[in-house]
């Protein structure tokens, strides 16, 4: 089993966007990120540790301009805390190993998916193609496409 940690390294490699939403708890813009309509087969991993997070079976279309996912892929991979920022409460999502402000939940999401809505930032997400995925090092992963019947 892989272990994952905050990786100095990648951090020092951020774009100023990325650092920005990552380290700094910053949010980027809807519908002017790289992944809010990617609709491409593969995993969302943590741009800063690489621990896997998302998978795009469970990405769906929330008209909100940022990725949304129903659920994550390693539940031991997020963390979730209470945020009371912006004069409001909501509950944000960090990743585990990496510690990297990731976005936040909210439970408007498809109610036979659980009712979930994982509104995360792009910035802190790197993609991983179906067809990368052992060549990254995630071919564990393969098989969950295979078994939620993904087209590949």
């Amino acid at each position: 089993m892989k272990t994952y940690h905050k990786n100095p390294g990648a951090v020092s490699q951020l774009t100023p966007e990325q650092y920005r939403v990552t380290q700094k708890d910053g949010t980027e813009r809807p519908f002017a990120n790289a992944y809010w309509d990617n609709k491409e087969p593969g995993l969302y991993v943590d741009v800063v540790s690489g621990e896997p997070l998302f998978a795009s079976f469970d990405k769906y279309d929330s008209g909100s301009g940022w990725p949304s996912f129903v659920k994550p892929i390693e539940v031991g991979n997020i963390v979730e805390n209470r945020d009371t920022s912006h004069g409001m409460v909501r509950t944000e999502v960090r990743s585990a190993h990496g510690d990297s402000h990731l976005g936040h939940v909210f439970p408007d999401g498809p109610q036979e998916a659980g009712g979930l809505r994982y509104c995360i930032n792009s910035a802190s997400l790197r993609f991983i193609h179906y067809d990368d995925l052992e060549s990254e090092g995630y071919s564990e992963f393969r098989k969950l496409f295979a078994e939620k019947g993904e087209r590949i």
